[in-house]
């Protein structure tokens, strides 16, 4: 019997079940009716091909940024391939915070998806409240990209090199500044992480946001950074910044020219990916689906180009990597936060 049939069926017995058994046994009969109407309704759902409406991806940043930019390229590719409209729903606060304990809230079908970077494993150690697991609460789906940060002088920053910034800032304790998107932020973890490897004192000027940063650096109140390359490449290609690294344990495909801060410092590496995050309990066949499809786009090489336009590696691979990835960095970005003291609330 079909879900319009069972319920016109209840309305006309409607009458006969209030006289035989009074308003009360009319009521709970009813609550059974609605309890069996909702259980049709989802056999019917669960019965039709994935995605049968508009999918959300939750992004939890502004717009504007890199996780929005990546975001947005992303949910367009899936527009594509799904035929379905992939929506980006922007929810920035708290460093992604809010938009993860979203998702994690989300239902478990497939048309609620997360589109999340490294702050996704270091906003539980910064944090003393967290709504959900990191680990547990989220189904991995695809590593879709990844982008190197960049340290990154103002032109009158006396230092050319990694090992001349290190020698600089040695002969002056303290005295250097360097920005970050604000206390916790990678850019600040990134940084923090340089310090202690290398052995320098560096004093640290938190912005609200990349932008802000970047606009400061630019005019010289701050002379250095560590920060994603998408917002600060195009200031670099322009001449107003100098870009003097990257922090991937190799050199980048999108700027070869740059050494790795690796090559200085030995063991120092720092990867911030950008994936696609499911809620627990997303059937597998599902994840799978938009697994494969971001993997075709990833291959092309139309889509390659533009993401290393964007300071972006194309990355892709199982879910299972991605998974892997994610357990990694974990407890790696744990240590880092309680060697640093960072704390935000």
């Amino acid at each position: 019997m079909s879900v319009e049939l069972f319920e016109g069926w209840a309305a006309r017995r409607a009458p006969a079940l209030r006289g035989a058994g009074g308003s009360r046994a009319w009521h709970c009969t009813w609550r059974g009716f609605a309890a069996v109407s909702a259980l049709m309704v989802s056999a019917t759902l669960a019965a039709q091909p994935y995605p049968n409406r508009p999918v959300r991806l939750i992004v939890g940043f502004p717009p504007g940024g890199a996780a929005d930019i990546l975001g947005r390229i992303a949910a367009q590719q899936l527009t594509e391939r799904l035929g379905q409209q992939v929506v980006v729903d922007n929810r920035g606060g708290a460093g992604g915070l809010l938009a993860t304990e979203i998702a994690a809230r989300a239902g478990a079908d497939g048309h609620t998806l997360l589109f999340t970077s490294i702050p996704h494993v270091i906003n539980p150690h910064l944090y003393k409240k967290v709504q959900y697991d990191a680990i547990k609460d989220f189904t991995p789906v695809v590593q879709f990209v990844t982008v190197p940060l960049m340290m990154a002088a103002n032109p009158s920053l006396p230092a050319k090199t990694v090992k001349a910034l290190i020698a600089l800032a040695k002969s002056q304790p303290g005295k250097l500044n360097y920005a970050s998107g604000g206390s916790g932020a990678s850019s600040h973890l990134a940084m923090e992480l340089f310090k202690s490897m290398a052995g320098v004192d560096l004093n640290h000027i938190p912005y609200k946001g990349t932008g802000p940063l970047i606009t400061d650096l630019i005019a010289g109140q701050v002379g250095l950074t560590i920060a994603s390359a998408v917002p600060l490449s195009p200031q670099v290609k322009a001449g107003r910044l100098r870009g003097m690294a990257v922090t991937g344990p190799k050199r980048s495909p999108s700027f070869p020219d740059l050494p790795a801060i690796a090559e200085t410092v030995p063991g120092y590496e720092v990867v911030n990916w950008f994936g696609v995050l499911a809620p627990a309990g997303t059937p597998a066949a599902i994840v799978a689906r938009v697994n494969t499809e971001l993997n075709q786009a990833l291959g092309a090489s139309a889509m390659r180009d533009m993401l290393r336009l964007q300071g972006a590696d194309a990355a892709g691979g199982g879910a299972d990597e991605f998974a892997q990835i994610i357990r990694a960095d974990f407890p790696k970005w744990g240590k880092v936060v309680r060697e640093s003291g960072a704390r935000v609330d």
